[in-house]
């Protein structure tokens, strides 16, 4: 295959950098013939370079998907997997000038604007209003660790991992609440994945579709144990929380169907906010990485899976997950990140493009799992088991 880096078009990159962006057009003064020429000639150039590379993009990115294909009719047929039955190029990387400011377009989002990302204030808000569910708080950070590591430990998961995980996603110091891309400076978040584990809306109404019921059941045998309004806070929380699995459950028990739900719809972008809960978001995150354990086991993967091996299914999906994990090392300084990622993903995943390879992913993890570790939230965790 060749190199989709430098794809056909790279001559005409020179006269488009020549191209300034054109300037947010001044309300009060009127457009002057010149500046929608001038707009209108940047206009055609980007668009004579970015539909170039969404060509060269598009040939790589299915070549990637059949790529994939292959390798699980081959691992069906228990055919070996080798170095072919991957892309071995990296990905084109668009380097244009950015689509120009329309200077007669009104205020508002540019066409190639992608709606906010919603908060944890959005998430909170549509849990009450769809499901007249509040999330119970904990009164500490190190109450939510406890809980944590109590149901990791309960499930067969071990601190090691626990931590690693924790300490990959969050750097070491991330809170229950935190979300990814927010901090006091930057209100806008990059993802709506949240937690220790940092779990993507689609995750929540995944996992509550697909183990409600065994949160319920967890939920009311505490419920037993409660008196007073104590028990009651807690039973008002399960009957919303059915109402949250039931929403969950309305639709194919399917990625892309829970995809639709959770960035669709209203309810969809309330049911992440369990997340936040004392009680069901410890369970919700560790179900999540149990999951993983079960599916390398289902792939005849028998040894333990280390901290970096957990979070590589985590952050990649579980079948790329367990793709990199079996894969032989002299593969792995070889075969690109990208094979493990759809276009959108990769190209939002700094780590998988700066990596390059499975090799230098691995390696960034665990790098990035052993100084995390040493911060004081990630010992915090880990002196909570």
């Amino acid at each position: 295959m060749k190199c989709f880096r430098h794809f056909r078009v790279m001559g005409l990159l020179a006269a488009g950098f020549l191209l300034a962006a054109v300037p947010a057009r001044a309300q009060s003064a009127p457009t002057s013939a010149a500046a929608i020429a001038d707009y209108q000639a940047k206009l055609a150039q980007y668009t004579q370079l970015r539909r170039a590379y969404d060509e060269e993009a598009s040939v790589y990115w299915d070549a990637v998907v059949e790529k994939r294909r292959a390798r699980n009719a081959k691992r069906r047929n228990n055919e070996p997997v080798g170095l072919d039955d991957y892309v071995l190029t990296q990905p084109p990387l668009y380097a244009g000038p950015p689509r120009p400011v329309d200077p007669n377009a009104p205020p508002g989002p540019g066409p190639d604007d992608r709606p906010p990302i919603p908060l944890i204030a959005d998430f909170l808000k549509n849990a009450a209003e769809q499901f007249g569910f509040v999330p119970q708080r904990p009164q500490s950070e190190l109450e939510f660790k406890k809980a944590y590591a109590q149901a990791a430990s309960a499930s067969g998961l071990t601190r090691d991992q626990i931590v690693g995980v924790y300490a990959f996603e969050t750097g070491g110091n991330g809170t229950y609440d935190m979300q990814a891309g927010v901090s006091p400076t930057r209100p806008r978040a990059i993802s709506p994945a949240v937690g220790y584990n940092q779990l993507l809306s689609t995750n929540s109404v995944s996992l509550l579709a697909e183990h409600g019921g065994r949160l319920l059941g967890i939920l009311r045998q505490k419920s037993k144990t409660l008196t007073g309004d104590a028990r009651l806070t807690m039973d008002t929380k399960i009957e919303a929380l059915k109402r949250m699995i039931a929403f969950a459950r309305s639709v194919p028990n399917h990625w892309n169907e829970h995809d639709k739900l959770a960035k669709g719809t209203a309810g969809g972008i309330g049911v992440h906010a369990v997340l936040l809960d004392r009680d069901i978001g410890p369970l919700l995150q560790v179900q999540k990485l149990i999951n993983s354990v079960r599916f390398a086991r289902s792939k005849h993967h028998t040894a333990p899976l280390s901290a970096a091996e957990l979070e590589l299914m985590n952050l990649t999906g579980d079948g790329n997950g367990i793709d990199m994990i079996m894969m032989p090392a002299a593969l792995r300084a070889r075969v690109p990140t990208a094979n493990f990622f759809q276009q959108s993903g990769y190209e939002r995943n700094p780590v998988a493009r700066r990596t390059g390879v499975v090799a230098g992913l691995i390696a960034d993890i665990e790098g990035k799992m052993l100084r995390g570790a040493q911060a004081p939230g990630a010992r915090d965790l880990a002196a909570a088991f």
